[in-house]
């Protein structure tokens, strides 16, 4: 079976126990020093920053388990997109997508940097269990994680491979036409898109960043929310998304959030806005896409995930609210530029010491490199690889300050 395969081969392990290889994927997953290393990266809060708040590893988890069940009622097979849910970002830097922004501006010597490019990179070169393949994941778990199956190109700001990698990028793609996604793929990508905009707002709401109950009597603040996300994440005109808006405010799970006060029922009722909001953004994606292409058994390249226009106009409201009220709130703007100056202190002061600094399972690529922007793009991989602590930890010991 072709999606089975791996890039090296392995002897057959029977442990009597008769595990999937997409078990066995899994469980790679789950076991890698990567995973656990998403512990203490930034989500949308600094980790560590509050106990009540989320990292990537537990977004990661909870995309997993939304994947996992969207899937199996599709029709794939649970582990693959369970794999690809935990997988999906184990390339991300330290401090979130603003460290993803920091790298990408110091590696432009190298092809840059993307979250998702260096997932692949983690899963099939950094992450040590098999000399040459990484994980060694199969074909199928690692074509599920290619969220943006293309590598850097005019026209799209994310991709999902770097040109030192297309080797390994054209086996697991191998007989895929173009840049389709597979099933699994675009269901780990909706189960994300869920996840963050939901448990986002779940997480702003708790931590006073974000105050439904000024939305609902603010009418210039919900035109302000609908042009930054119409500008932002949704193809949907501010008008048209003033409606979206004005009914997702009206929903029954979402009113008694309007005075939230941290009380244990307020909890309660914000866990219940969210399970509901999680429960039918799953749903319309799964009737939709089963009314396209019929409630047989679907996977791989068998069909598309269909969501809903008015499903995913709600989805980019959510996110709308974490970016306007959380990411861009006052004074998060020189926060985040310290950041940044951190990653790309930390990039030049690594790439003017390697090798020495460089922990010891980059050395090996680092002498083999045969250029600069080989050096460099070792040099990424060090610094991406580190937890939020790490980095200050490393900037601070370098730097003498």
């Amino acid at each position: 079976m072709i999606e089975a395969e791996r890039f090296v081969p392995e002897p057959r392990k029977d442990t009597g126990h008769g595990r999937s290889p997409f078990e066995r994927d899994r469980a790679r997953v789950l076991h890698s020093a990567a995973f656990r290393r998403l512990a203490t990266k930034t989500q949308v809060h600094t980790a560590g920053s509050d106990d009540f708040l989320r990292t990537r590893l537990t977004h990661s988890l909870e995309v997993a388990q939304i994947a996992r069940e969207m899937g199996a009622r599709l029709g794939c097979d649970p582990d693959v997109v369970d794999v690809a849910g935990l997988a999906h970002d184990l390339g991300h830097p330290p401090f979130g997508h603003n460290g993803e922004d920091a790298l990408d501006a110091v590696a432009q010597e190298c092809g840059g940097f993307e979250g998702n490019a260096q997932t692949l990179r983690v899963l099939t070169r950094l992450e040590a269990k098999v000399d040459g393949a990484g994980l060694n994941l199969t074909r199928a778990s690692l074509d599920a994680t290619c969220k943006y199956p293309w590598p850097r190109h005019l026209g799209k700001r994310k991709f999902g491979v770097y040109p030192d990698d297309a080797e390994i990028f054209a086996w697991v793609r191998d007989g895929v036409a173009g840049e389709a996604r597979c099933l699994e793929a675009q269901v780990m990508d909706w189960a994300d898109d869920v996840a963050y905009s939901v448990h986002d707002v779940e997480d702003g709401v708790h931590g006073g960043y974000i105050a439904l109950g000024r939305l609902l009597v603010d009418i210039d603040e919900r035109a302000a929310l609908c042009a930054d996300v119409a500008a932002t994440y949704s193809g949907e005109t501010a008008d048209d998304l003033a409606e979206v808006l004005n009914g997702l405010l009206a929903d029954p799970a979402l009113a008694p959030l309007a005075g939230y006060d941290g009380s244990y029922r307020a909890q309660a009722a914000l866990k219940g806005a969210t399970s509901a909001q999680i429960g039918r953004f799953v749903a319309a994606a799964v009737e939709a896409t089963q009314a396209e292409s019929g409630d047989r058994p679907l996977r791989r390249y068998a069909a598309d995930l269909v969501v809903p226009r008015l499903i995913r106009a709600q989805c980019a409201l959510l996110k709308g609210m974490a970016l306007r009220y959380v990411m861009r709130r006052a004074g998060a703007d020189l926060w985040y530029q310290r950041q940044r100056e951190t990653l790309t202190d930390l990039v030049r002061m690594l790439a003017a010491r390697a090798p020495d600094g460089l922990d010891p399972i980059f050395l090996p690529w680092w002498k083999a490199a045969t250029d600069d922007g080989g050096r460099l793009r070792v040099v990424i991989d060090q610094v991406a690889s580190l937890t939020d602590p790490a980095a200050v930890a490393w900037h601070q010991r370098l730097s003498g300050g």
